[in-house]
């Protein structure tokens, strides 16, 4: 039973890219591109050393919100909030990692701790409204999306942005020093020839085995994952699930905070209008496709950051690169029902199994 799950599970996805694959040809051939040449555009600028750097950095922050995300999915919950909670992270951090001088390693710790307890805390709210009103944590993560936004316009605007007069400059944050910015892995390793790497990507390998380790080396992490698949069992065991769900949304709000680590102090080094968004709802998708586990939700953060990275070169060559958009959307839109269809087929497998034992007996 379980190697034929296992097998299903793999399976999922690569009938997914097939999928995928056969509606983007299906579309190509209707607006009258070729596919065989599109995809090797793709494929050959998706290859090249700029773009394999590319792909990596931008695999980092996605990774981590899918990690974010994933640690809710294990509880049973839908943490929809990765995106405010990371972003409030990202500007308070950036704000007090500008305004104090210290040592490097106690700096760039400084900055990683606020994010993590800003962002851990705003997502407990979340799960105290669960646990204490009943709230739904869609409806109250969605929600905390619009204040958090509301609030960080404020902030950035009016607390943390020194106005000039006339001055056109967008809000923003002051700049961090060099001591709050994680060296490039080309300055580390002597690397010249190839655009930075950024030097967080060590931390996304970290933040993954904590991850896992958490979730499937602890006591707690067990309780998480037995109350996700059955509260009532779970409380009869002992377990809290009051306790386990305010945990929980604060774990995930934790890792959240980390989304924003890497191009803050490997690329931007500051918080401004253009910070990078739309992490916390990409990460929802990878974790989907990854099925919350930190070898596959790698794998589909680097996936999709090479459709992205490679459709760039489509408007060259007057081809929409919105086909992109197309096989992301029809990717995890089938491994999700893929998954759905292997969920319904191992359990009704599981209870034809325990009928037979019934009747034998």
């Amino acid at each position: 039973m379980k190697l034929s799950l296992r097998l299903a599970s793999l399976l999922a996805p690569i009938f997914a890219l097939f999928v995928a694959f056969g509606l983007s040809i299906t579309i190509l051939y209707l607006i009258g591109e070729d596919p065989f040449e599109t995809f090797t555009l793709m494929y050959d600028y998706g290859k090249t050393g700029k773009s394999i750097v590319s792909i990596l950095n931008r695999s980092v922050p996605l990774y981590i919100s899918a990690v974010a995300v994933a640690v809710g999915f294990k509880m049973g919950l839908f943490n929809i909030g990765v995106e405010s909670q990371y972003l409030l992270g990202a500007l308070l951090s950036a704000a007090l990692g500008a305004a104090v001088a210290l040592p490097s390693a106690l700096h760039i710790s400084l900055i990683i701790f606020v994010a993590v307890l800003s962002s851990a805390t705003w997502a407990g709210i979340a799960g105290y409204l669960k646990v204490k009103k009943g709230v739904h944590e869609v409806i109250s993560t969605i929600m905390l999306n619009y204040i958090g936004t509301g609030i960080i316009a404020y902030l950035l605007a009016n607390i943390f942005f020194e106005k000039v007069e006339l001055s056109t400059t967008a809000p923003q944050t002051n700049l961090l020093s060099e001591s709050a910015r994680i060296p490039s892995l080309n300055k580390i390793f002597g690397i010249e020839d190839l655009p930075n790497l950024h030097g967080f990507l060590i931390g996304a390998f970290i933040i993954g085995f904590i991850y896992y380790w958490i979730v499937w080396k602890t006591s707690l992490g067990f309780d998480l994952r037995a109350t996700g698949s059955s509260p009532m069992a779970a409380k009869f065991s002992g377990a809290n699930p009051a306790r386990l769900t305010i945990l929980a949304m604060m774990i995930s709000g934790g890792f959240a905070g980390l989304v924003g680590m890497a191009p803050l102090t490997g690329y931007f080094f500051k918080y401004t209008t253009d910070f990078p968004s739309g992490l916390g709802f990409a990460g929802i998708a990878v974790a989907l496709l990854g099925r919350n586990h930190p070898i596959g939700m790698a794998f589909g953060a680097i996936l999709l950051s090479f459709l992205e990275r490679s459709a760039q070169i489509l408007d060259l060559y007057g081809v929409p690169k919105e086909i992109e958009k197309i096989m992301q959307a029809v990717i995890i839109f089938t491994v999700v029902i893929s998954y759905e269809v292997v969920s319904r087929y191992v359990t009704n497998k599981q209870i034809k199994d325990a009928s037979k034992v019934d009747r034998n007996d």
